[in-house]
This record gives structure tokens, sequence and C-alpha cells, in this order.
């Protein structure tokens, strides 16, 4: 009798455990009209958020930021920095891909690449998107303030060199990964040679970054931080050189460093 309790309350227990979940994020639902499909964002609010309080949070918007992509990885970083008291407490967005060639990248003239990607070139839809639709959905039914980040890498990191270059004031913070900017013959890095003072005016700070990559990728980013330095002051500014990472890894560090600078030069 005695066994057949124990085994009883061991069972049930498992039972619990089993039944019991680990909350991370609300999965939020829009119906865009300006892309015309339904779009997930993957949204995380920092243990201090709470609905019935007037505090309000910055909000990082991730690029890539299905939950089998990069969200789960940035938010663990974020949750790291503000546990560390090296962050502001901070929600995170994850905005979930669809067809990251079509939303990421603006058109070519390059045929190849028209044949070998054919459903690309909206990405100036895509940041209407942002625009009209993803961010007031976030400032309306979340406590946010104006303060707003955004992470991109590789063709996300050409998205995100193309707000800032387009639409700069759309966010106030860049952490741009590994750009792909050598698509179409490497156009859009070329607009970035015009001097201006805009970034200076508008207090826009960047985090840009490159790892051990394919040369025209390092070569690139490296000539993107050339010409944003004579247009940013110096506490705006901060390329590094990730030697240590690839492609692969560049993500993590990137984040963990970028992040770390712009709460320091806020």
């Amino acid at each position: 009798m005695k066994l057949l309790l124990f085994i009883t309350i061991f069972l049930s227990g498992f039972s619990f455990a089993q039944q019991d979940s680990l909350f991370l994020a609300k999965i939020e639902r829009i119906q865009s009209k300006v892309l015309n499909e339904e779009r997930i964002l993957n949204i995380y609010v920092p243990e201090s958020y709470h609905t019935d309080s007037a505090k309000t949070y910055p909000v990082i918007y991730a690029l890539d930021g299905s939950s089998n992509e990069d969200f789960i990885h940035l938010v663990g970083i974020v949750q790291f920095l503000v546990m560390s008291q090296q962050m502001t407490p901070s929600i995170v967005v994850g905005i979930a891909n669809v067809d990251r060639k079509r939303d990421f990248t603006f058109p070519t003239t390059i045929q190849k690449d028209k044949e070998d990607f054919p459903t690309t070139g909206h990405s100036e839809t895509f940041i209407r998107f942002l625009e009209t639709e993803c961010i007031p959905f976030v400032q309306n039914y979340y406590k946010t303030t104006d303060q707003r980040t955004i992470i991109g890498q590789s063709l996300g990191g050409l998205l995100a060199s193309e707000i800032l270059l387009k639409k700069t004031a759309l966010f106030q913070k860049y952490i741009i990964v590994s750009p792909s900017l050598w698509w179409n013959n490497e156009s859009l890095l070329n607009q970035f040679k015009e001097k201006s003072n805009r970034y200076k005016e508008l207090g826009t700070k960047v985090f840009l970054t490159v790892g051990k990559e394919h040369p025209v990728m390092v070569k690139d980013t490296k000539t993107m931080a050339k010409y944003l330095k004579y247009q940013f002051d110096e506490k705006q500014i901060n390329f590094q050189e990730l030697k240590k990472e690839d492609h692969a890894t560049i993500l993590h560090a990137a984040a963990f460093e970028g992040l770390k600078w712009l709460e320091k030069e806020k």
C-alpha cells in the first residue's frame, strides 16, 4: 500500500511538471494591409513590466525574429545584460520571417541574382510595413518610450543599412552585423559616400561590425564604416572587426557588444 501511494504521488508530481511551462514571449499576429499577409511578432517584455504601471520601456526590433531564428538568443542576451545591470530593461520584438530575400532586398540590376532569387526587391514595401503597421502596433499595445533599436545581420544588415540611409529617424539606434552590401554591385554602399549632417542632427547611433568572413563582405563593411565616420560624431559610431567570429557565430558577440556600447553612449 505504501509503495502504491508513493508511485501515485510520484506520477502525480511528474504529470504536474509535464503540464508546467516557461513563458518567454507573447505571439502577436498582425494582418498587414501593406504586405497583404499575416505577420507574426514575438514580443518579450522585461520582468519589471506591468500593464497597470505607468513605466515605459525602449524597444529593440530584431529582424530574423522567428522563434527558430534569432529571437530567443537575443532575448537571452538582453535578459543577461539587464540582470547584470549593464543595460536598461527593454522590450524585444522579433519580426518573424515569411520571405527574407523578398523583404530585405531592394531591386537589383544583376540578372543572375534576379534568376537565383526571383522574389527579391521589395524592401521598400517591408520598410513601409515597419513604419506604418509594425511599430505603431507595438506603441499602441505596449508601454514604450520613443527609443527604438534595430538589429539586423547579413541581408537583415543590408535592410538596416537601407533604413539608416533612407529612413534614418525610424530608429535611433542601429546594430548592423555583417551587412550584405555587395547586393546590386554595392549600389547602397556607394550612396553612403554622400556627406550629410543628418546623423549628427538626429543623434543617431550605429554599432557596425563584421567578422572573419567573405573578403568582399569585410571590405564593404570597412568601407561603410569609413564613410560613416565622416558623418557622425565620434561617440555616435562604433565599428568593430570581430575576427574570432565567422558569419554563423558573429550575431551573439555583436549583439552583446553593441547593446553594451549603445547603453554606455546613451
